[in-house]
């Protein structure tokens, strides 16, 4: 059985380069892989290419790869949020690229690059600027929007539990966006707060086999807003 477990964060995105397209997990402050993305911050990284739900929150997460530098355009559903101050200073400096996807485009986008698909189609943003340039279909009579699919370079992902096989389940609303991301990169690293070393986690409770795990180390995470850990 290979061995998936690395010792460090470093280590786990060494290979992670310069204009890569990164899928972070997260949602607000809930499974967001903290411990992976100060490591990238360590690297100095740039013209990083993040796909999110959000554009960060305080100094933490997302946020950090910002301030650091690191982003050259920030693919998400939410980009202004109270907490994102970060982004929006960066953004108005003209320091950072935005696209703007709807949250359910978003999802979808994802999963259809993890499932092999060409695109789909949806009325979401019909006759808006978000639709601007893209191809309009007419189906029965009714007008769709053409999206294509969005895959990643690497996935950073954040899991509650993990075995040695590389099996990950998730904590609640931890769960969010990780699972699909997991499913659309061509490496994926996680992150899980417990490690199962006696035995394996049961099948039926695995949210994402072991076959979409690249690597993963283990990072149990303490809130800078709380001081308790943040799944």
């Amino acid at each position: 059985m290979k061995n998936k477990r690395l010792g460090s964060a470093a280590e786990a995105v060494a290979d992670i380069f310069d204009g890569a397209t990164l899928l972070i997990g997260g949602f607000g402050r809930g499974g967001v892989p903290e411990t992976l993305i100060e490591a990238v911050c360590s690297r100095g990284l740039k013209n990083l290419t993040i796909v999110s739900n959000n554009s960060g929150t305080g100094h933490t997460g997302i946020a950090r790869l910002v301030e650091q530098g690191c982003v050259g355009k920030m693919i998400c559903s939410f980009p202004w949020a109270k907490e994102s101050f970060i982004f929006k200073q960066a953004y108005e400096a003209g320091k950072v690229a935005l696209e703007v996807v709807p949250q359910g485009t978003l999802a979808e986008r994802i999963r259809n690059a993890g499932s092999g698909l060409g695109g789909f189609l949806t009325p979401t943003a019909l006759g808006t600027e978000l639709a601007a340039g893209k191809p309009v279909i007419n189906v029965d009579g009714r007008d769709y929007v053409l999206e294509k699919p969005l895959p990643g370079d690497f996935a950073l992902v954040r899991g509650h539990r993990v075995d040695r096989r590389g099996n990950l389940t998730y904590r609640m609303a931890g769960r969010n966006f990780n699972p699909v991301m997991a499913t659309a990169a061509k490496v994926v690293i996680a992150e899980a707060a417990e490690e199962i070393t006696d035995g394996f986690l049961d099948p039926e409770i695995v949210v994402t086999p072991s076959i979409y795990v690249d690597r993963y180390i283990v990072a149990q995470i303490a809130s800078k807003y709380t001081g308790v850990p943040s799944e």
